[in-house]
Order: structure tokens, then C-alpha cells, then sequence
């Protein structure tokens, strides 16, 4: 049946849109559930019990706390829909600003360990489903295995003493040297301080795509058109770069762009750990300080990138298997 890409493309972005909505409204409705009181912790319990009744109406008021749920997040809304990303409570900046500049910051690390956890993990999932029952096998499936139960802070602190306390090779953290003017750091710098959060990530989202890439492999290695290869003479990288490239190179895509969830969120977590003033570390911050707008904003910009990764591994499944193209070819 041929489908019609246009049309297939439309109701892709209908159901992202969709999510994205969804997303923001149980993101909003768990803020509102918070017992923290956004007074109370960014003011403190003594500085709130000295303030006269006219001052905590006018902090209620810049806060939000005295307008109705729905009416706020309505009004959150029909901002958000036009541009309009509200005021970061705790940074007193736009919440735009706000996450342009910690998003630039994550994505350096994220977009490095998305490379290289992909690259990786790929090629020990291709090795391994080669060799299987093999030595070689059996120890890129327990790395694998220890990898995907290992708690990404416990390597993050893992790797942070032991190259940046007992080495000393790496700093502590921070995205930038302590010390130096913002127009002095170079890049080499950020890439110096960006090295441990980013090995922490890729090393993380190794596991998940070598395994599933391992089992794809072993099942082709089986298959009878790989055997009938091998009958014609052909092995190694020979034999895997005429009947297994592509055909694992699939499932290997769609790991791939459904890893973003991943990255995103270990890096909250890696962030924290390094002190790595991105996203994540903005994200926590404005749970913990009720920061609504900015929570918000950073809610439904991470929704986005994951979406549109996921939107995106669909859109370029026909470009390595015609098969399955979508739009006008037969599938």
C-alpha cells in the first residue's frame, strides 16, 4: 500500500504536538502537587515570618501562588504559543535567555557522548554478533551487562575520583576555568572541562545499543543468505559489508535517535555531579525553587528534541532501507 509522505509527515508533527501538550500539562500539574512552598524556599521561613501582609501579597503575586491553576496555566500557555517563554523566578531573565544559554552548554556534551556512544556501541554490537558463543563476545556482553545496571551518578563520581582527585588529569568541573574572564576561555578549554561529563554519558549509552545490535547480528549471521555468502568464499569485514551492513544498520538508527531520552536524562543527573551549569542543572534548580516558567520551558523544549528525534529515525528509515520508505513505494 503506498502511503502518502506528506500526509504521513503532517500526522507525525499532529501527535508530537500533541505529546508536547500532554507533557506540559503533567509537568504542570506536578509542580502545582509539590508540597514545596516557592515562598518559603527562595525567601526562607524567617525573612517571610518579618514581612508585612502587603509585602507576601506582592511576592504571592510575582510568584503566582494567588492565581487559579487552570487560569495560569492557560495564561502560561497562550504566551508559550506565542513566543513568549516567561520569567525565569530565580534568574530574573527572560526563561529564553535562560535556557539558551544552559542548553548550549548541554548539548556540547550531550551531542559528543550521542556520537560517540552510537559509534561504539555499534561496532562492539556489530563484533559481538559476529563472534557469537566466542571469547570476544562473552566480554562485550558482560561489559555491557555491568554498564546498563551501573547508576550514571555512581560513574559519574566513579570517574570524577579517580581522573579528577586521584589523577588529576581532569578538572573538578564547571563548564569553564575558574577564574578567567568569559572573552579568555577558549575551546580547547570547554572541551578540557566537557571530556568527563561526555565519557560518563557515552559510556552509559553504549550498553543499550550494543546489546540490541549484538542480537540483530547474530540473527543475520544465521540467516540463509549470509551462509549461502559464506559457501561463495566471503568472511570478515568482506562478508559484513555485503549482507550485514545494512541490514543492521536499521534497528541500529532507531537505537540511536531513541537514545536522546537517555542522554537527557542522565545529563541532569552528570550535571549535577560535575557541577556542569547546563540544562539539567537549570532543570533541578527550578524543581527545587518552584521556578514554574523556566521548569516549564525546559519541559517542553526537552519534549521537543526527544520527539523530534524519534520523528526524525522514522523519516530517514526509507534512505537506508527502500523497503520501507515512506511515501509513494510499496511496502
Amino acid at each position: 500500500m503506498k502511503r502518502n509522505r506528506p500526509v504521513y509527515l503532517i500526522k507525525k508533527i499532529i501527535r508530537m504536538f500533541l505529546l508536547v501538550i500532554c507533557v506540559s500539562i503533567v509537568t504542570f500539574g506536578l509542580m502545582k502537587a509539590s508540597p514545596i512552598d516557592p515562598l518559603q524556599a527562595n525567601v526562607g521561613q524567617t525573612a517571610l515570618g518579618s514581612m508585612s501582609r502587603e509585602q507576601k501579597e506582592k511576592l504571592e503575586e510575582y510568584w503566582g501562588t494567588n492565581t487559579p491553576p487552570v487560569q495560569q496555566y492557560l495564561s502560561w500557555a497562550k504566551d508559550f504559543i506565542r513566543g513568549d517563554m516567561g520569567t525565569s523566578l530565580l534568574y530574573r531573565q527572560p526563561a529564553a535567555e535562560v535556557i539558551g544559554v544552559k542548553l548550549k552548554n548541554s548539548l556540547f556534551i550531550m551531542v559528543i557522548a550521542w556520537i560517540v556512544s552510537g559509534i561504539a556501541g555499534f561496532a562492539l554490537g556489530v563484533t559481538a554478533g559476529m563472534n557469537r558463543g566466542k571469547l570476544i563476545d562473552k566480554v562485550i556482553k558482560g561489559y555491557c551487562m555491568v554498564i546498563s545496571s551501573t547508576p550514571v551518578f555512581w560513574l559519574a563520581l566513579l570517574l570524577l575520583l579517580v581522573f579528577g582527585v586521584w589523577l588529576q588529569i581532569f578538572p573538578m568541573g564547571l563548564s569553564v576555568p575558574i577564574g578567567v574572564e568569559a572573552d579568555q576561555v577558549t575551546f580547547l578549554d570547554r572541551i578540557y572541562h566537557a571530556v568527563l561529563p561526555a565519557v560518563t554519558l557515552s559510556i552509559t549509552g553504549v550498553s543499550n545499543i550494543a546489546l540490541h545490535t549484538r542480537e540483530k547480528m547474530a540473527d543475520i549471521m544465521e540467516s540463509e543468505y549470509v551462509l549461502f555468502a559464506r559457501m561463495r568464499g566471503e568472511q570478515g569485514m568482506k562478508l559484513f559489508k555485503n549482507n550485514g551492513f545494512r541490514n543492521v544498520l536499521l534497528p541500529a538508527v532507531t537505537l540511536q535517535f531513541a537514545s536522546i531520552s537517555e542522554i537527557f536524562g542522565g545529563s541532569v543527573l552528570v550535571e549535577q555531579v560535575f557541577s556542569y551549569p547546563g540544562l539539567g542543572q537549570a532543570a533541578v534548580a527550578a524543581g527545587l525553587g518552584s521556578d514554574l516558567p523556566l521548569l516549564m520551558a525546559i519541559t517542553v523544549v526537552s519534549a521537543v528534541f526527544v520527539f523530534g528525534g524519534n520523528l526524525a529515525a522514522d523519516l530517514i528509515y526509507g534512505t537506508i532501507d527502500p523497503r520501507i520508505r515512506r511515501g509513494g513505494v510499496l511496502r
